[in-house]
């Protein structure tokens, strides 16, 4: 393969690992909540959070300049059955703003804001309820470890499905990389995330309920694709012109990449334990 197929085959697999690595950044129930809306005439920004650091209240407000708008919040502890509970915001120039109690790592409150010209005539600012999980605080030197492996391992993955596609001599070396990179940063550095994030170094198979609802996806997906590369591995050392296992093993990495990162993530039952909440 020419240096000049070769840079231009790892530029595509750069922009292909890029653009799924911001799509699954931007989707999953961890990043804010944001948009724009007109409520009676008035328009509101907002940006709602859904995943914020224990040991403080998260904060909660919308920005609209009519300052004869009110508004009230509601929450709850989810999953629970509590009754909902209700709160007037408070008005801080061109902002209305209120907190959500801290919680314990995984615990997750559910909260939707009302506002209108006055509180007789409220509508909901957004049509679902929030819902937000409390986690511990992941160290710099772990976190962005975790991360820039988990991106070297996508991108490699790009780089071996290109390397098959024009038929190149380097599948099996970059699947290498590839499974280094991926098992290290996934199998490694991700549960020490995981521990400092929820106290638990693994949520996934095979771990059952407990007061925490395991079967986290972020951990059993990765397994899942992990497990794919080994196996693609043995096959294409075997059978050399077997390359279409990298295809294969490439494919599911981005089915796992484009499940939003955190789905059906570790949270505290609080059907079961009720005393969970940090007043």
């Amino acid at each position: 393969m020419s240096v000049t197929k070769n840079i231009l085959i790892w530029v595509l697999a750069l922009v292909l690992m890029v653009v799924i690595v911001i799509y699954q950044r931007t989707t999953g129930p961890t990043y804010p909540k944001s948009g724009e809306t007109e409520i009676q005439g008035s328009n509101v920004t907002y940006k709602l959070l859904r995943s914020h650091e224990v040991g403080i209240d998260a904060p909660v407000k919308v920005e609209n300049k009519d300052k004869s708008l009110v508004a009230r919040i509601k929450l709850k502890r989810y999953p629970s059955h509590d009754e909902w509970s209700e709160f007037e915001m408070s008005r801080e120039g061109e902002f209305l703003v209120s907190s959500l109690p801290k919680q314990l790592p995984a615990g997750k409150v559910m909260y939707q804001i009302m506002i209108g010209k006055d509180y007789n005539n409220l509508q909901e600012l957004i049509q679902e309820p929030i819902i937000l999980r409390y986690k511990g605080a992941v160290p710099d030197w772990v976190l962005y470890p975790h991360i820039a492996f988990m991106i070297l391992s996508f991108a490699f993955a790009m780089r071996v499905a290109l390397e098959a596609a024009f038929k190149g001599n380097n599948t099996l070396s970059m699947a290498y990389w590839t499974l280094g990179f991926f098992a290290f940063g996934g199998l490694v550095l991700g549960p020490i995330v995981q521990w400092y994030a929820f106290g638990a170094f693994w949520t996934g198979w095979p771990f059952g309920k407990t007061i925490l609802h395991f079967g986290d996806l972020t951990d059993n997906k990765t397994l899942a694709s992990i497990l794919i590369w080994i196996i693609a591995i043995v096959r294409m050392r075997k059978h050399p012109k077997q390359t279409w296992w990298a295809w294969l093993a490439t494919i599911v990495m981005i089915i796992v990449y484009l499940i939003p990162h955190s789905m059906l993530g570790s949270e505290i039952d609080f059907t079961e334990v009720e005393n969970s909440t940090v007043n």
